[in-house]
């Protein structure tokens, strides 16, 4: 017998003495349970999303927690049916009933988490000024609304489908912004937000989304009641039509 075959025969006999002792002192491994929750089977959203749908630093996801639920089910709509394109949310909807998209949805909206500090920005006065203007005042010669017409007297959104704008990055503010330029994003017609975005120049889209990046949430933030809204006489409608308004 040689020497290889001498040691694989030892190693043979050690084991089979070994394996009882360790089959006692190691106990068994038994199936990990994991509960099915809406929350466990949604957590894989916090990859992109952040924890509780907080967003996370990469500036190019948004926060999805606290956000109307028809807003965020009209999202996963549009998602679903080709309006707005992103490869891994297609792959995550493109087979789920418009009732589970309903349950993400009101899953999300539910959920009640602080908002991060908004990261500081250069900007400078004049563009601050023109930001906050277009922000809160709009430009009636372009016919631009203020974002509070839609948005909120507080920027935070409007039930049962128009998003909150506060608490967001500028980058994801921006990247919105230039798909609707583009046509790269859609919502339901009448797409309001793609004939808004048009009407800003790229010096506009800049101001804005960086002074909406820069100011901070306030306490107690939440969308609007749409009959409570407004920053506008309650009699006065909406400055554009928005197919996605309402859910």
């Amino acid at each position: 017998m040689t020497y290889l075959q001498r040691l694989m025969a030892f190693t043979a006999v050690v084991g089979s003495l070994m394996l009882p002792a360790l089959a006692q002192a190691v106990p068994a491994v038994l199936p990990v349970q994991i509960p099915d929750t809406i929350a466990q089977r949604l957590s894989a959203c916090a990859a992109c999303h952040g924890k509780e749908g907080r967003a996370t630093s990469d500036g190019y996801f948004p926060r999805i927690a606290g956000k109307p639920a028809g807003y965020l089910y009209n999202q996963l709509l549009n998602f679903r049916e080709g309006r707005r394109h992103n490869l891994v949310m297609v792959n995550f909807v493109e087979l789920l009933p418009d009732a589970y998209l309903r349950d993400i949805a009101a899953y999300f909206a539910a959920l009640d988490v602080p908002y991060a500090a908004p990261q500081p920005l250069p900007q400078s006065t004049d563009a601050r000024a023109r930001g906050e203007t277009l922000a809160l005042r709009g430009d009636k010669s372009r016919q631009l609304p203020a974002c509070t017409q839609c948005h909120g007297a507080q920027l935070m959104g409007v039930q049962p489908a128009t998003p909150g704008l506060l608490g967001l990055p500028r980058d994801y503010l921006l990247a919105e912004l230039g798909a609707w330029r583009t046509r790269e994003r859609h919502s339901m017609a009448p797409d309001c937000m793609a004939e808004i975005a048009n009407r800003l120049s790229p010096e506009d889209v800049g101001a804005v989304t960086t002074w909406l990046s820069q100011q901070t949430v306030p306490a107690g933030g939440k969308p609007e009641s749409a009959k409570t809204t407004s920053a506008k006489p309650a009699d006065e409608p909406l400055a554009l039509r928005c197919g996605s308004a309402v859910n």
